[in-house]
């Protein structure tokens, strides 16, 4: 006979797998990135990372104090859309998706070229070789999974709701 607290703890673990049903990992790894930032890093900056020392880089320009803090709420926006988008499969997720991160490769370009110092020898090209190779292979990948936006959105169907009889599944 299961306690109480191992069944709770098995419905809890059913609607956490459940986030990641209907997905490749490297997307479910791209909604969990964006969720870190929408939810952890955005409002940090926002709200508790000093005017001074805020940064913040738009197609390879890097923005500075109160340019990079009023462009801070697009950000969080951008990663918030990013987390539903993919936790739902939304359609407006293709192209923009992509897009976005293709944005991101060219702003590494740009930024190598306006900002980068000979200092960084052999092992930081290394790394940044490594970094802008996995972005374009995010990219392409994104821009080749048109079919997967396009599905009807995620629902938690598959999930049993099994706490009690007064839980319900969420309404969408």
């Amino acid at each position: 006979m299961e306690s109480s607290t191992q069944t709770t703890l098995g419905s809890r673990s059913a609607r956490l797998r459940g986030l990641f049903v209907g997905r490749p990992w490297w997307m479910n790894a791209t909604m969990l990135f964006c969720a870190y930032m929408a939810f952890i890093y955005m409002p940090f900056d926002m709200f508790f990372k000093l005017v001074a020392d805020d940064q913040e880089v738009w197609f390879g320009y890097m923005l500075t104090g109160w340019a990079a803090k009023a462009t801070e709420p697009l950000h969080w926006a951008i990663y918030g859309a990013g987390t539903f988008g993919f936790y739902r499969m939304r359609s407006w997720m293709w192209p923009w998706a992509s897009l976005y991160v293709a944005q991101i490769v060219f702003g590494m370009i740009v930024w190598s070229v306006l900002y980068g110092s000979d200092q960084a020898g052999a092992l930081g090209l290394i790394m940044s070789g490594v970094a802008l190779s996995a972005l374009i292979v995010l990219a392409v990948g994104l821009w080749r999974s048109k079919s997967m936006f396009r599905q009807p959105p995620l629902k938690d169907a598959n999930v049993t709701y099994s706490a009690g009889p007064e839980t319900e599944p969420p309404s969408n």
